[in-house]
């Protein structure tokens, strides 16, 4: 693929308007068409031989090209049909993309098994492989994308996508801002992030809304091997922020309604200093996963189940 034929807006323009295509707002088609732009993503990825780097969104393939040219093996998946045939043709001279047409997500809370067992056959096939995410999000799924991957088989040694600047300002927030929530501390519990550049909406085709951002989040095995249940912390957290501006002795009494009395929630609250104003917002991660581990120890104490239903 060369430069020319990359992702601008003459070309994109014209090979929609050769196969009478209009991009599909539903599937959160917004291109980003600064090829400087996409060279930055690409290259804060950093793909060398011995990665695995799974894209999601293919567009034209633009992106996946460059990705293809450093790494061991791209997997690349798009939903529309239409994007997936074309992104096809402009790839048709690298072997080592595999291409998959499909939603990556069998909901909001799982990835689809297709796509895991592609990740898994592509692990296998070399010694010393990592995995990579790089990928120019649709907003659409840009939160269960990242959020869902640190708690796959296969984890991504770094993320690196284009999405929402909301999302992205979400997700390095700090304790008592307007953005902290519990998709901050979960991403921060496992990953040191940074925002690399915000992206105006001229940068884009069609003009999206809202303002975008390159954001890049490096794994941290050292923080994930120090959480006991990976996946009670992730439902502590979503019960905690459930109402987020509540305070924190009313929310944990609702969350654990089934497994703790009133009298046990107050003892684990007071057991960890914190008083009858205390919020979950104002707390910092290393509180919030000391205060999730005093809430699993009460709950294996009293014989119940670690797991929750939503």
């Amino acid at each position: 693929m060369s430069r020319a034929n990359r992702q601008t807006i003459s070309y994109l323009t014209r090979r929609f308007r050769e196969v009478g295509l209009e991009p599909n707002r539903k599937h959160g088609q917004n291109f980003l068409i600064d090829l400087n732009l996409i060279e930055l993503l690409a290259r804060t990825a950093a793909p060398d031989e011995h990665d695995v780097v799974l894209e999601i969104g293919t567009g034209m393939g633009s992106l996946t090209g460059m990705l293809a040219e450093t790494a061991a093996e791209v997997i690349t998946v798009e939903i529309d049909e239409h994007l997936f045939q074309l992104a096809r043709e402009e790839l048709e001279s690298f072997d080592n993309v595999t291409m998959l047409h499909q939603d990556a997500l069998r909901n909001k809370n799982h990835f689809d098994d297709d796509v895991l067992t592609a990740i898994d056959e592509a692990m296998s096939r070399g010694p010393n492989r990592q995995l990579k995410l790089a990928a120019n999000l649709p907003y659409n799924v840009a939160t269960p994308i990242l959020s869902n991957l640190l708690l796959c088989k296969h984890v991504p040694v770094t993320l690196t996508a284009t999405i929402q600047l909301e999302l992205a300002q979400r997700i390095v927030a700090t304790p008592n801002s307007k953005d902290y929530s519990a998709l901050s501390v979960w991403m921060q519990s496992l990953c040191d992030g940074e925002i690399v550049r915000v992206l105006p909406p001229g940068l884009f085709w069609p003009r999206p809304k809202v303002e975008s951002a390159i954001i890049h989040l490096v794994h941290r095995q050292d923080r994930r091997v120090a959480i006991p249940d990976l996946k009670y912390w992730h439902d502590f957290l979503r019960i905690i922020f459930f109402h987020r501006r509540k305070f924190l002795r009313a929310v944990a009494i609702s969350g654990f309604r089934d497994k703790l009395t009133k009298a046990e929630v107050d003892d684990v609250l007071a057991n960890q200093g914190l008083g009858a104003e205390a919020r979950a917002e104002q707390m910092s991660v290393e509180k919030l996963f000391r205060l999730s581990e005093a809430f699993r120890n009460a709950l294996v104490a009293r014989g119940v189940e670690t797991s929750f239903k939503f």
